[in-house]
Order: C-alpha cells, then structure tokens, then sequence
C-alpha cells in the first residue's frame, strides 16, 4: 500500500504532467507548472482519493489552515487531516 506522501505526490505529479520521481518535497506547486486550476483539481483529487475533506477555499487559497506553499507541507496538511478523521 501506498503511503499518504506517495499518493499525494502520484496526484501532483498527476496533474503537473510530470513523473513523480519528478516531484520532490522542497517544490511549490509553481516550480512544478501547476496554476490555480491545477491547484483545484489536485485538492478534488486527494479529496476523493484519500475519502478525506480538505479545507481549502478556491476563492481564496491563502486562507484557512491548508498550507500549500510546498509539496513538503501539502502532504503534513493531509496527513494531519487524516489523523484527526481517524484514517
């Protein structure tokens, strides 16, 4: 089984188009080419792949307790996530 570093970084890598030996944890979603959109269907994607509800706001990404200023902090925002729904 996957763990939750190696299914978030599949789904970035997903979305960027890259491979995810491509995705390194010290990368912003900006260093891997994915806009706004590609930030909103990477959170749909975790979302529904990991049965998890992420808080996170499209109209305003800076907001809340999410932190995607890089890979690194995505998956310990996912992995907080699913410790406090008991996955």
């Amino acid at each position: 089984m996957m763990t939750t570093q190696e299914q978030v970084i599949a789904i970035i890598a997903e979305q960027a188009m890259l491979d995810t030996s491509d995705v390194q944890l010290h990368h912003t979603l900006a260093d891997l080419g994915i806009d706004s959109l590609g930030l909103v269907e990477s959170i749909f994607a975790i979302e529904e792949q990991l049965d998890i509800t992420v808080p996170f706001n499209a109209n305003d990404p800076s907001a809340g307790d999410f932190d995607i200023s890089s890979v690194a902090t995505i998956v310990a925002a996912v992995e907080q996530i699913l410790a406090a729904q008991g996955k």
